[in-house]
């Protein structure tokens, strides 16, 4: 125990000086209108919060757009009911685009 008592006293001095308020009246910032807000701080509040509901309402209409689902299987199915509904009603497929081939530099 005789090895604890050197360590910790210089540690809970220090705790000590760190913790004190400055004595030159300063009091950390801490005046007589601390906490209150300005005229500019509310409107700068409102500026945000109109921002915020302009995105909401941008983010609503975008998801409103978003297929229900992403699933590849779906869109298959549909593509080749659509052609077969083509194929009834006497009208040809389209020939499918020929993609241009990848050359081996890129």
């Amino acid at each position: 125990m005789s090895l604890l008592l050197p360590v910790t006293a210089p540690v809970a001095t220090t705790a000590l000086v760190l913790a004190q308020q400055p004595g030159n009246g300063d009091n950390g910032g801490q005046g007589e209108d601390f906490g209150k807000s300005s005229p500019l701080g509310f409107l700068i509040l409102l500026l945000f919060l109109i921002a915020v509901a302009l995105l909401v309402r941008s983010m609503t209409k975008h998801l409103k757009r978003v297929p229900a689902t992403f699933d590849p299987e779906e869109k298959a199915e549909a593509d080749a009911a659509e052609a077969k509904d083509e194929d009834e009603a006497g009208k040809s497929a389209p020939e499918p685009v020929k993609q241009p081939e990848k050359s081996e530099s890129s």
